[in-house]
This record gives C-alpha cells, structure tokens and sequence, in this order.
C-alpha cells in the first residue's frame, strides 16, 4: 500500500494566480490530513485518479487564513474543485463514491 499524498501547507500551496494560469485539467483537493471526510474519500481518489492521467492532482491543506481556499468559498472538506485551463468547471463536496468522482473527471 502506497502513502498518500500529503496536502501542501500553506507556504507550499500555489498562488491564485498560479492556479489561475494553469493550463489543461486541474482537481484542486482541499482539506487537510486529520479530517475524517478527507480520510473517507482517499479511497475513492486513489481508485479513479490513476484512470484519468490528463488530471494535474493537487492537495491543497485548507483552514482559516489559507488564501487559496477563501479565494474558491471552499466551506467543507474535502472539496474538489475541476479546472480547465485555470477556469472552474465542476465542483464536488465530500465525495465518497468512485463513481461521482469519474463521472465529474469525464465531463471536462
């Protein structure tokens, strides 16, 4: 069993402006690594990310003060945010299905 990727703390997290001018397809995963909603969707993530390679995955530890996530309204965890080319196209609260996931992956 592989370790999971930890979420990238505040000093680690890209800037807006850097996600903003990201090209192709982006999941933006907000939460953080002691958040059991965050735990209970990981099995979920690992099992559809590998099926979507064009997807840059990024974890994003979220909190009060954290810039990246005030600046998407993100309220719960985990929250996926799905960009193309730096623009929002879909948005996923709590995910625990595969099926959810992958559904949301293939629409962009």
């Amino acid at each position: 069993m592989s370790t999971p990727t930890p979420y990238l703390s505040e000093t680690e997290a890209p800037a807006r402006a850097e996600v903003d001018a990201l090209p192709g397809l982006t999941l933006l995963e907000f939460g953080t690594d002691w958040c059991g909603h965050c735990r209970a969707a990981q099995p979920a993530l690992a099992e559809v990310l590998p099926q979507h390679p064009q997807w840059r995955h990024l974890k994003v530890e979220d909190g009060p003060g954290r810039p990246l996530g005030r600046s998407y309204r993100v309220k719960l965890w985990p929250t996926l945010v799905l960009l193309h080319d730096g623009q929002e196209v879909a948005r996923l609260v709590r995910p625990t299905q595969a099926a959810y996931i992958s559904a949301a992956l293939n629409i962009a």
